[in-house]
């Protein structure tokens, strides 16, 4: 089936190709992209192209870049040039030894602004250029190959950008963080981060202050487009080790993208539409009075995507970028899996909104200006599959209905402005952060209640453990607003050194703590005039926000207008009014909560080896403090609640802690003149310690926190990537990832203190003591340029038109990489994993571009 509709799309367009071995090599096209210092694009600045080898040396040619900051050069003779490029306010830059071959070739150039900038010229002085934040040493710029090589599904995308950034990284899209990734046709950079930077303009929790930066913008040149369709079936796929059958997989994806100028140097705009239609598997594997099950189920889903980009140049000094986007998806059988029979299905419709407008530029020669506004509206609806009461049976199987119902609503504001300004040897950088959102919600869950036993024969008996049941009004309506305030300056004291000095206040409305300073310092040395080697560190203070969800759980549950009722060894089917008490479950914000802390300390080190190879390494030490965790503010006392009007009253509180020792390690080639070869291989140690596991977690025994600690997460991770271009029209790109096991907790399976919660762990097991096997994957791409027109067939040389056709694949060796491991010591799984992360799925497409 796929194969016939890649045939079909080839056949359409074949006869257009064409190839005439007499025909001269028409050269190639060098596309020089000028960014400021932000990562925007700059247009209409001037870039000259001059050769350096041989009869090319004396060729020298001039160009302004368009609305998507760009200059093409196309027929150039296929050799090394020097690139220079120059706009008002800033310092212009040279960058030499530009490979040019026949095709498509793109270099990128950021300029730096006037007084500071004329120290970090490449062509002066490479010591001083080394100390640019915001170059190679503290992060890596994909190349436009390497981007090419990415997955088409943003979903897809995402998850390989995530792979290639240190763990904790996140997303920022033109600056603002949150909401779906833009359509690669539409990325014009990605700035992947090496070394974890104090600057006080970033905002961070225990993950620090991470981004993958991805800057985007129309496609240069005038008007263009593309169509694509990617497609799966399971006929390529693999089977899960826990089903006897294949399952049924299938991914119909289709997109239409168009962009070009309205005013020619002046605007452009961008439309990209795509919608898909796909359902995975996946499996169950359960022990039910029947036996054991091992279906695989299907999940369905459709999902949509519009986006609207407008460009324009506001004066020849500054650029508004304008964008709106639409994505809707509905997912069907979420929640089933694993332990999870069929019948918890749920479905969620949702669909996300975002309005974004951004303005950056030069004010006179010192002030350069960064504004953006973003606006986000969202809706989220969701209904189970069957309307029953839930049978849960600790470590065997979960049974009856989902009980989800209802949704949520929100519209999320966010407005920043950042102002960059030079004073001699000083870079000031300051900027203030505002974000808001109203929230509206009845989410209903539980609604119907839940049996809960503590294993297989007491269901079998019909002695429930406890039944819990929300019984009231869910709706819940609240505002939220966050502000960040922060100044820094980077003084090169030196030459070879700059110190970097900042403060940031942070304050929420949700908490009544306003005390939320953050002071910061790094300093970055670079001991030889080449510039090869880069020795940094640094030591700050970082507080995070308070999570909505967590305060929209204490709304929601306060015991009044909505109850959780809690009885403990009720009778079954009916709970009736046994047990020992009936009363409510609250959940509540402690007085005197305080936004969680962190200390981070870090060093590194960067050395280019050769023109070709850059390694490093960065140590990192961060001191989680005021973390947050529930603590039972009535828990059971011989038996009895110290206040019987309330079962657990679950008190959100500040003393939960977090130590995380990090160890990054990477090796980044870059062979762009041998077959366009870019390789980056990073690995990373770990070893994070909680006493803490979230806002509502309750300790297993009391409320002694020493015995609570425990590791959350893998020790080792190691990631790999090539890039190349093999033949000529051909890319190749591989990854490689690669963890060791993952801590879980080990439990009873029973509710020994009588709180209704099934925590309680064996004697003298510390919580989070067991691990999951390793993991470790293969995925990549294969992807052949066929050209349209007649010139030169293979590569697409000079050709307006192409036809990309390329096939991926995930996990292509179906290494088993084993999840949902059982730590219910009751469970006839305990030990063993219910279910498999990512069997191999393969995936074909065509994209023909105009």
């Amino acid at each position: 089936m796929i194969l016939s509709h890649i045939l079909l799309v080839v056949a359409l367009f074949g006869g257009a190709v064409g190839s005439d071995p007499a025909q001269t090599d028409p050269g190639g096209t060098l596309r020089v992209t000028v960014l400021d210092p932000s990562g925007g694009l700059i247009p209409n600045a001037m870039v000259i192209v001059t050769g350096q080898d041989g009869a090319i040396r004396t060729v020298a040619r001039a160009a302004t870049t368009s609305a998507a900051g760009t200059a093409a050069f196309e027929s150039l003779v296929p050799g090394r040039y020097s690139v220079r490029a120059a706009f008002d306010a800033f310092q212009s830059t040279t960058v030499k030894d530009v490979r040019v071959v026949s095709g498509e070739n793109h270099q990128q150039v950021t300029l730096q602004l006037k007084g500071v900038a004329e120290a970090l010229t490449v062509e002066r002085d490479k010591q001083s250029a080394a100390l640019d934040p915001r170059g190679e040493v503290f992060s890596a710029m994909l190349t436009p190959e390497q981007i090419a090589t990415l997955p088409d599904d943003p979903e897809e995308m995402e998850e390989a950008l995530t792979l290639m950034a240190p763990p904790g990284a996140v997303l920022r899209i033109d600056g603002f963080i949150g909401g779906g990734l833009p359509p690669k046709a539409q990325i014009r950079s990605i700035r992947v981060p090496r070394m974890d930077m104090m600057a006080a303009q970033n905002h961070g929790g225990l993950n620090g202050a991470l981004s993958i930066d991805i800057t985007t913008g129309p496609a240069p040149g005038g008007f263009r487009g593309s169509t694509n369709i990617a497609l799966r079936d399971d006929v390529l796929n693999a089977r899960s080790p826990f089903t006897k059958v294949k399952g049924d997989e299938s991914l119909r994806q289709y997109g239409v993208s168009l962009n070009g100028p309205i005013r020619p140097d002046t605007s452009s705009y961008s439309l990209n539409v795509n919608s898909a239609t796909d359902y995975t598997t996946t499996n169950l594997l359960a022990a039910t009075p029947d036996g054991k099950v091992t279906d695989a189920v299907r999940r369905p889903s459709d999902r949509y995507s519009v986006t609207l980009r407008l460009d324009t140049a506001v004066n020849t000094r500054h650029m508004l970028k304008f964008s709106y986007s639409r994505n809707a998806s509905d997912r069907r059988n979420l929640g089933v899996g694993g332990l999870n029979l069929a019948s918890t299905a749920y479905r969620q419709n949702r669909t996300d909104n975002t309005l974004r407008l951004s303005e950056n530029g030069p004010i006179g020669r010192r002030l350069f200006t960064e504004s953006r506004l973003q606006v986000r509206w969202a809706d989220t609806m969701s209904s189970s599959l069957t309307e029953a009461p839930t049978i849960r049976v600790n470590g065997a199987f979960t049974s009856g209905g989902a009980q989800q119902a209802g949704g949520d609503h929100r519209v999320e504001v966010e407005a920043a402005t950042d102002l960059d300004y030079v004073r001699g040897l000083h870079t000031w950088r300051g900027g203030v952060l505002l974000e808001g959102g109203r929230y509206r919600s009845d989410l209903s869950s539980n609604y119907l209640g839940t049996y809960t036993f503590a294993r297989l024969a007491d269901y079998l008996t019909g002695k429930p453990a406890t039944y819990s049941r929300r019984i009231g009004d869910p709706n819940v309506s609240y505002t939220n607003l966050q502000a960040g305030l922060y100044l820094q300056d980077d003084w090169r004291v030196r030459k070879s050194t700059m110190l970097s000095v900042g403060l940031r206040y942070e304050v929420q409305t949700l908490i009544a703590d306003q005390r939320n300073v953050s002071p910061r310092v790094s300093i970055t040395w670079v001991p030889s005039k080449s510039g090869r080697t880069t020795f940094r560190g640094g030591v700050g203070y970082f507080t995070d926000w308070l999570g909505i969800s967590t305060y929209e759980q204490t709304l929601r549950v306060d015991g009044f207008k909505l109850r959780e009722v809690n009885v403990p060894f009720p009778s079954y089917p009916n709970p009736g009014t046994s047990g020992t008490t009936s009363a409510t479950n609250r959940y509540l914000l402690s007085d005197g909560l305080t936004l969680p802390e962190s200390l981070s300390a870090s060093a590194g080190v960067e050395r280019q080896i050769t023109t070709f190879l850059r390694v490093s390494a960065a140590y990192t030490y961060r001191l989680g403090t005021h973390g947050l965790r529930g603590r039972n503010l009535n828990a059971p006392v011989n038996g009895v609640r110290p206040n019987r009007a309330f079962a657990n009253i679950v008190g959100v509180v500040n003393d939960a802690q977090q130590h995380v020792h990090q160890v990054n390690v990477s090796a980044n080639v870059a062979a762009l003149n041998w077959k366009r070869t870019t390789a980056v291989v990073a690995y990373t140690f770990i070893r994070s310690e909680s006493n803490g596991a979230g806002a509502f977690a309750l300790p297993a025994s009391g409320d002694d926190l020493s015995t609570e600690w425990g590791p959350t997460q893998p020790r080792h991770r190691l990631r790999g990537s090539l890039n190349m271009t093999p033949f000529k029209g051909v890319t190749l790109s591989l990854n490689v990832r690669q963890q060791s096991g993952s801590p879980y907790n080990i439990t009873t399976g029973r509710d020994s203190n009588s709180d209704g919660v099934f925590n309680d762990r064996p004697a003298g097991v510390s919580r989070n003591s067991a691990w999951t096997a390793g993991q470790w994957d293969i995925g990549g791409r294969l992807n052949c340029a066929i050209g349209v027109g007649g010139k030169s067939g293979i590569a697409g040389r000079n050709t307006r038109h192409q036809i990309n056709v390329y096939v991926s694949g995930t996990n292509l060796t179906n290494h088993h990489n084993y999840i949902g491991y059982s730590g219910v010591v009751t469970s006839q799984f305990f030990g063993q994993a219910t279910n498999v992360l990512n069997p191999r799925k393969i995936e074909l497409g065509v994209r023909f571009g105009f």
